[in-house]
């Protein structure tokens, strides 16, 4: 590693770990990983007492390569995404993961002040992150962080985040035509459902991974 890539993530580890700070202020269970490997080891550690595994459709926790080595481990699944479900079978792993043990999920935008930003369509990416799983564990990649308001994130998720997302879906949207949010009026509008986490849900035993390393959108 030469000098400025050694100082370019010297500057993001600075950015990360204060992330980590905030977090844990906000009362959520939160730590700072060098590389996405350590995310993976904490996942698979976390999940050891798991039964179900549901899975919220993030692009950060498909590159970390947990879901083959779960199922491998005896884990039952829970992941909507395939193209071989019909839409109801999808719609009933969405309910399922709302009620499983550990439930993983990446986040569209994380504040330095600690806050959680993200933005669906359906909304039961979200809904699982609130209430109802036994654990859920976030993973935030350092492209993810804002140096800003709630309001500022909003807007790095309309501007990074919902139009590659809505190209790789294949969603009729204007922004997934030209790359820009036009706050459309689609009936393939991803942006649905914003919510913004500002403290740990009360009684959900909510982790939150920060890893200086670019993930997902």
């Amino acid at each position: 590693m030469g000098m400025p890539e050694e100082l370019f993530t010297w500057s993001h580890e600075q950015k990360c770990r204060k992330a980590v700070a905030s977090l844990e202020k906000n009362e959520f269970t939160a730590f700072y990983c060098p590389t996405p490997q350590d995310a993976a080891d904490y996942i698979i550690s976390a999940a050891e007492d798991a039964v179900t595994v549901g899975f919220g459709g993030s692009m950060s926790i498909v590159s970390l390569g947990v879901e083959q080595i779960l199922r491998e481990q005896g884990k039952e699944i829970l992941n909507h995404g395939s193209p071989a479900f019909s839409r109801e079978e999808k719609i009933d792993i969405m309910r399922r993961q709302l009620t499983c043990d550990l439930f993983l999920s990446g986040c569209n935008a994380l504040t330095l002040n600690g806050e959680l930003v993200n933005i669906d369509a359906t909304g039961n990416r979200v809904a699982a992150m609130f209430f109802g799983p036994r654990k859920v564990i976030v993973v935030a990649g350092r492209n993810k962080l804002v140096d800003g308001t709630p309001q500022d994130a909003i807007a790095r998720v309309k501007a990074w985040a919902t139009p590659p997302n809505s190209k790789r879906l294949n969603f009729k949207t204007p922004c997934a035509s030209t790359g820009f949010c036009s706050n459309c009026n689609s009936p393939d509008r991803l942006c649905r459902v914003t919510t913004i986490i500002d403290r740990k849900p009360r009684i959900t035993d909510m982790h939150v991974l920060v890893v200086n390393s670019d993930m997902g959108f």
